[in-house]
């Protein structure tokens, strides 16, 4: 039997100003890819490089997380976007990024949407079509994070991207494979005991157990701890531990394909 293959990811560089949020320089210790805001859900520019600073030198894969332009929401609310605004608004976001990156030699290496948009281009065709078409245009070697089944990664293969195959270690799940809303009870796990037995069958066995009880069949390929989740440092560092203990090593999905060296463009 082929010994599962696993990544640890975290919603990392979300302060903004003299607002902070989550323990982004614990988690980079800990994780092997790091979702970084982009600015318009959250971070800044500011945030935005020392993150990427953090990240390359710890040998952590950088991905743009992307989102709708949402700061007071914190890009939790879905919006109605022209999907040719939808598509500028992501190669924004991602060459953003990439330009800290760069400054912090290395790049990019993937692209995550965030929150509502994540949610919503589980079935919103349009816009999941938007966001697949702007990644393609960026660099359409770029790997992309999705929900199993989405018509987000749906349009991302029909696009000739690489989907990756997402789980939620902090996130209920519905009957349907869908994340639970953060509206309803229950729908943020915050028991690390709990969290890290759940994690373990979803890697080794494929399955999730949904909010009622019933078990939901899914693959991953990669494992989100949210880095505002309360808690998220231990939990994180509880499951990379049990992780490593059962010879599964947390690897990265995706790597940079040529580093940029240090302070290129820079002046």
């Amino acid at each position: 039997m082929t010994t599962p293959v696993i990544d640890l990811n975290s919603d990392l560089g979300e302060g903004f100003g003299q607002w902070t949020l989550g323990d982004d320089d614990a988690l980079l210790s800990i994780v092997t890819s790091a979702n970084i805001a982009c600015g318009y859900h959250a971070g800044d520019p500011t945030v935005m490089r020392r993150v990427c600073e953090l990240a390359a030198e710890r040998g952590v894969a950088i991905g743009a997380q992307v989102g709708y332009r949402d700061l007071p929401g914190f890009g939790r609310r879905f919006m109605d976007v022209d999907p040719r605004e939808l598509v500028n608004d992501v190669v924004y976001q991602i060459a953003a990024l990439d330009g800290f990156a760069k400054l912090a030699g290395t790049k990019v290496a993937y692209v995550k949407p965030h929150g509502a948009l994540y949610n919503a281009i589980v079935h919103h065709e349009a816009q999941a079509e938007a966001v697949a078409d702007a990644v393609s245009r960026y660099d359409a070697s770029l790997p992309v994070l999705g929900l199993p089944g989405s018509a987000w990664l749906r349009k991302a293969a029909e696009a000739g991207l690489t989907p990756v195959h997402e789980a939620f270690a902090d996130r209920a799940y519905t009957p349907e494979g869908t994340l639970v809303s953060r509206r309803e009870p229950g729908a943020v796990l915050h028991d690390p005991d709990v969290i890290v037995a759940r994690c373990l069958r979803m890697v080794t066995e494929g399955v999730v157990e949904a909010i009622d009880g019933t078990e939901v069949p899914l693959t991953v390929r990669s494992l989100c701890v949210h880095g505002d989740t309360q808690g998220a440092v231990e939990i994180a560092r509880r499951l990379r531990k049990e992780f490593d203990a059962a010879g599964l090593s947390p690897t990265p999905f995706a790597t940079p394909a040529a580093a940029v060296p240090a302070g290129a463009g820079e002046r």
